[in-house]
């Protein structure tokens, strides 16, 4: 489960929503279910905000005036929601919160620092940053999507107490 923590962290360093959004598409269809204080994940209301939020951030990846996504504001950010998202995942699967914290929070530190250096990298040696800031972006969804559909089919192969049925 630590990798799932850590790939989920690594999404939020790249892009910060997109764990969030994917992960709430993944509660509410009841693929990685959640309940307690992680209850409002599931709402249909909360996986289109996320949804809507990560698709601006996209647009907004774009953009040459966008802040770099090593500024101290949007770091914290990012540990901020490595660790919220790393909790959830923990949570859905019944593992220790503080385990899925410290490993989301590590993996927004891979994503934010290691996808930064990466992407200047590519940028510099392609020429253009568009193409990059895109497929950065669509490893991010994938990367998401993969951790997400992995903590689901842990759930299911484990056969984990139905404490989410009615």
């Amino acid at each position: 489960m630590i990798l799932w923590f850590v790939l989920l962290g690594i999404t939020v360093g790249l892009r910060t929503m997109t764990a969030m959004a994917v992960l709430c598409w993944f509660a509410w269809f009841q693929l990685l279910p959640q309940n307690g204080w992680a209850f409002w994940v599931g709402y249909l209301a909360t996986a289109v905000v996320f949804t809507v939020l990560a698709v601006g951030e996209y647009i907004g990846d774009t953009l040459p005036q966008t802040p770099n996504r090593t500024d101290p504001m949007l770091v914290g950010a990012r540990l901020a929601f490595g660790a919220l998202v790393g909790a959830l995942a923990a949570h859905g699967t019944l593992e220790p919160a503080a385990g899925g914290i410290l490993f989301g929070v590590l993996g927004a530190v891979i994503g934010t620092y290691g996808g930064y250096r990466v992407r200047m990298y590519w940028s510099k040696a392609i020429g253009h940053d568009l193409p990059v800031a895109l497929t950065e972006s669509a490893i991010a969804l994938l990367l998401a999507i993969f951790a997400c559909w992995q903590a689901h089919q842990f759930i299911a192969v484990y056969a984990l107490p139905t404490r989410f049925s009615l």
